[in-house]
């Protein structure tokens, strides 16, 4: 296509950068008796990976005001190769929109996305401003997940996380991301940091087993930079069940320095599978 701005396939071979997390669905024996090929590699790992040709195409623009919505529909696993495609499409009301695709030759289409980037970074609504999603102390001793207790919360615990050099230059590495705005010196937060941080508000604030990240919507509000300690803060906004599996959406905000809005999250995820069958 034609225009300044191009999106350019990127293959990268996958990482489980979880396999000694306490998700034990990242876990090769684990998640066998759940029917998978193997421990999943994170969705928030296959994140990152869907963010690289946007941030390439675009730059800080789009981690100070672009969106993103991923779903996760088939299972990556430790070292196949991930084809990211996309296509950018017309400019709309809605600014820049962008389609994307995360395949593997096994499976085909595993994760499927979409983002746009606008002309301007839109005024959070007034429910959306950080003075409305309070920080909370975590608890000291984690109830287990019930769809009892996470109804009965009024507000999340909020995880705080200073996104040093070190955790930054940690973090790009497990994602094999080289791009260099995320290094440095007044480098920025990788987008997929953000939704690990949406992960640990919900393992953070109840005991689960094994679980799945199935999706997220993103909305950029402010690039967080290297040295900024981040807070997430938010709510349980939807509990369902289907076919035994038990599901949440967290509604989320996560704020940097002096409560400066980054971004606005809804994460999804089951956080109670149906039980394996026995072994036989």
């Amino acid at each position: 296509m034609t225009g300044p701005h191009v999106l350019v396939d990127y293959r990268v071979k996958a990482r489980n950068t979880s396999t000694t997390s306490e998700n034990k669905i990242h876990d090769d024996t684990v998640a066998r008796r759940y029917g998978f090929g193997g421990g999943l590699v994170p969705g928030v790992t296959v994140y990152a990976y869907v963010t690289h040709p946007l941030a390439k195409a675009f730059g800080a623009a789009w981690l100070e005001r672009g969106t993103a919505s991923i779903r996760f529909v088939r299972p990556i696993f430790e070292g196949e190769e991930v084809l990211v495609s996309g296509r950018i499409g017309e400019r709309g009301p809605q600014g820049i929109a962008v389609t994307l695709t995360a395949s593997t030759e096994a499976r085909g289409e595993c994760a499927v996305a979409t983002a746009t980037l606008p002309d301007a970074t839109p005024a959070p609504p007034a429910p959306m401003d950080a003075g409305a999603y309070g920080a909370a102390p975590l608890p000291a001793e984690r109830p287990e997940a019930t769809r009892a207790h996470l109804a009965s919360l009024a507000a999340l615990g909020t995880p705080v996380e200073r996104y040093d050099e070190a955790l930054a230059a940690d973090y790009v590495a497990k994602v094999s991301d080289t791009l260099p705005l995320y290094r440095g010196q007044g480098g920025l937060v990788h987008p997929a940091f953000l939704l690990h941080q949406a992960n640990q508000a919900l393992s953070r604030n109840v005991l689960l087993g094994p679980w799945i990240h199935t999706g997220s919507i993103v909305r950029h509000l402010g690039a967080g930079r290297i040295g900024e300690t981040l807070s997430t803060r938010g709510r349980v906004r939807a509990l369902a069940e289907k076919k035994g599996r038990e599901m949440v959406e967290l509604d989320l905000l996560l704020v940097g320095e002096g409560s400066r809005p980054l971004a606005h999250v809804l994460h999804s995820a089951i956080y109670r599978l149906p039980a394996p069958s026995p072994a036989s």
